[in-house]
């Protein structure tokens, strides 16, 4: 009840009653719940009701909430201020420890959101490049930037067309939209545009359209491709760095893009960005450069505290080893509660981070990822949240695995 009066309430001063859609519980139904408190595996709404959390703030709290550590440190650099707009150690702290996990990365500039990172780094890709083409997967989310909202039109390879209004088509126009995992697709894309094409931009593990793992050879051919063309190679790892290794997911492939976004664990919790690359490219960002990008709250201390806490806790732990082991018990076992209520299910799974779908046919793109029975999902979401489960409001997003989830939980 407290949590329908709060939505009630939101709803007068906010749009929808929410700052972000997916959050309003559109796609599942019902009222979405109010949370007061995280603490650990767990969530605690405002009707006093606990629940083993797997959508871990959509993938930043790999430590789980409030871990002692993490809020020690934040605390701390809270009673010194919050926000300076100044240079900071903090900063460069952190990007030693980007650098570090990520050969591929020289350099890297902080930003305030996965979206900026995308943003940027494309606008650096086409500047670097002097091309203005951008490539994109059907299905894979790189924020909501005007030009990256594009939606494939007629075709099997062809110019993105806007995906939400407010986004004038002149915007999409120079975004090539084409499935993911359909290596003759990127052949063609490049057969028709290759002198035209700045960058190819892929989560190298999609995490958006659900988990979808990049079939063999596929991510190699993306590498192939740019590297023949002059065009530059984007990973976006926002959701995948730090989370399916501590390289990111350009480790466990051994594939090096030419820059990587970054965002989610990288803040520990806190709102940031990230996005770095090659010393050549990344030198023509200003103030070294004439590729202009700023930001007020860029670096921010607090940010910067908590997830240099979040990296060093990762990497002194080799937490990944254990990460892995949970999750594919928790896998293994809804695989055989699903075989055991004949229920058709596709289950994938990239270290901690997994998606059930309601499907019969493998999950491979966005295509066969939408063929999943979100009605069914729906009510799956609500049963779990009745038992005390909170998976993520919607059939195509990822859930997360904590080090916070106990045997127990799992």
């Amino acid at each position: 009840n407290r949590s329908k009066q709060l939505f009630e309430e939101a709803q007068r001063y906010l749009p929808g009653g929410v700052d972000s859609p997916v959050r309003a519980f559109k796609v599942v139904g019902g009222t979405p719940i109010f949370i007061r408190r995280g603490q650990g595996p767990s969530l605690h709404d405002e009707d006093g009701n606990e629940f083993i959390d797997y959508l871990g703030s959509w993938g930043p709290l790999i430590l789980g909430h409030a871990h002692p550590r993490v809020v020690k440190a934040v605390q701390k650099m809270v009673e010194g201020g919050s926000s300076f707009g100044a240079p900071t150690e903090m900063e460069t702290t952190m990007a030693k420890l980007i650098c570090e996990a990520m050969p591929s990365i020289e350099l890297v500039r902080f930003v305030s959101s996965g979206t900026e990172a995308a943003m940027s780094a494309i606008r650096l890709a086409r500047a670097f490049t002097g091309r203005n083409k951008v490539v994109k997967f059907a299905g894979c989310y790189h924020g909501h930037s005007d030009g990256l909202l594009a939606k494939a039109g007629p075709g099997m390879a062809t110019l993105g067309i806007p995906s939400s209004p407010g986004v004038p088509a002149a915007l999409t126009s120079d975004t090539l939209v084409i499935p993911y995992n359909n290596p003759e697709a990127v052949e063609q894309i490049f057969k028709d545009f290759a002198s035209d094409v700045a960058a190819v931009i892929v989560e190298p593990i999609a995490g958006n359209m659900g988990v979808v793992l990049p079939q063999h050879g596929f991510l190699e051919q993306i590498r192939s491709l740019t590297l023949r063309y002059g065009a530059l190679l984007i990973f976006d790892e926002v959701i995948t760095g730090f989370r399916v290794a501590y390289g990111g997911a350009q480790s466990l492939y051994n594939i090096y893009p030419d820059l990587t976004c970054l965002g989610k664990i990288v803040g520990g919790g806190f709102p940031v960005g990230a996005y770095g690359g090659r010393r050549d490219i990344m030198e023509m960002m200003a103030p070294l450069g004439p590729v202009y990008q700023a930001g007020t709250l860029a670096g921010n201390p607090v940010a910067m505290t908590a997830g240099i806490e979040t990296l060093s806790i990762l990497k002194e732990l080799k937490v990944y080893e254990e990460l892995d082991q949970k999750s594919s018990r928790l896998v293994k076992g809804i695989v055989e509660a699903a075989c055991k209520a004949r229920r058709d299910i596709q289950l994938n799974r990239a270290g901690s981070m997994f998606t059930i779908f309601f499907t019969k046919e493998p999950v491979t793109d966005y295509a066969t990822a939408t063929k999943s029975d979100t009605e069914v999902y729906a009510k799956f979401f609500h049963k779990m949240l009745s038992l005390g489960v909170y998976f993520p409001p919607a059939q195509f997003e990822a859930a997360f695995i904590s080090l916070a989830h106990t045997d127990k939980d799992i």
